[in-house]
């Protein structure tokens, strides 16, 4: 058995109108103090999911456990023991950077001399001290970011939940936010963050769930994922146009695993191996389609998704 910070049994939610099943039986465990990734495209799940751990969606059916509270039973006494990061700005724009974080301090019952030397103490941490009394609507991007990450776990929360956290930000406010998600993590805190980005998950991850149409395909460590998937490679090729039956001709290819659209009017291909004679038949096959470009790569966890759906994360 996990040391289970987080416990979901066969969670599901329908949405009234439509009869959409946004979650559909899903089973989890996270283990305390690790860095656990749930990962797909939008509309997967994830966002849902994390929602009802979190207790601002209630469930269809299943259950929930965090921390050994279940979340429908006891939600307040969850909500004294997580921190949450939506993917939207959710500071308040009336309080300044320092009493943002200084209110929720109060907000969760400290007294003032606590909260206060708290609130200093993470501006610090995150990097903010300067900007202690700037309005949010003053600060960059990653700036809020980080703060609404301060404000998260300024009651030291022994579970964080980060639903799409650098969604939106430039590449170096997204590196800066891995270092601190990183930092946090070996605090002992345990994290739970949802993405779309394979490198940020694959970079942060202990372990990574994929998530499609509100069903867990795989669950593993990232490396592991990578590793069951049959050995080869992947290929991409840059077209001048891309021919619709093009995609037909490169799957019946001996050595094609699969051959999908790379969503810019290219192809991405799976083989089953490294054979150099696969390339070249590849190759032959595209030419009537202008071949630009051709660059060969190690499987990832990107190859891993769409080998188990078929689908474009960017989608």
């Amino acid at each position: 058995m996990i040391d289970g910070a987080v416990t979901v049994r066969a969670l599901e939610k329908v949405y009234p109108r439509g009869r959409v099943k946004a979650v559909d039986g899903v089973d989890l465990d996270v283990a305390r103090g690790e860095l656990f990734g749930l990962l797909g495209p939008n509309g997967a799940g994830k966002t849902t999911t994390v929602g009802i751990c979190t207790t601002r969606v209630l469930p269809t059916g299943g259950s929930v456990v965090v921390e050994g509270i279940d979340v429908t039973v006891d939600p307040a006494a969850v909500r004294e023991c997580i921190g949450v990061v939506t993917q939207y700005n959710t500071l308040d724009r009336a309080c300044t950077v320092w009493e943002n974080v200084y209110f929720h301090c109060r907000f969760f019952t400290m007294g003032r001399r606590a909260a206060k030397g708290r609130a200093e103490e993470l501006l610090e941490q995150f990097r903010l001290t300067e900007r202690a009394g700037s309005m949010p609507d003053e600060l960059s991007g990653g700036m809020a970011q980080r703060l609404q990450v301060a404000r998260a776990i300024a009651h030291r929360p022994r579970v964080l939940f980060l639903d799409e956290p650098t969604a939106g930000l430039d590449p170096q406010s997204r590196i800066a936010l891995w270092d601190i998600v990183g930092g946090l993590r070996r605090e002992g805190i345990t994290v739970v963050l949802t993405t779309h980005y394979m490198e940020e998950a694959q970079r942060l991850c202990d372990r990574v769930a994929i998530i499609d149409r509100g069903r867990i395909l795989v669950c593993d460590t990232p490396t592991a994922l990578v590793r069951d998937l049959d050995e080869g490679r992947v290929v991409e090729l840059s077209l001048d146009r891309l021919d619709g039956r093009l995609l037909d001709r490169l799957r019946r290819v001996d050595g094609v695993a699969a051959a999908e659209s790379d969503g810019r009017g290219g192809v991405r291909i799976r083989t089953t191996g490294a054979d150099g004679r696969v390339l070249a038949a590849l190759v032959e096959v595209a030419h009537p389609c202008g071949v630009r470009d051709v660059s060969i790569g190690e499987p990832s966890l990107e190859t891993v998704f769409i080998a188990l759906t078929g689908r474009d994360l960017r989608e």
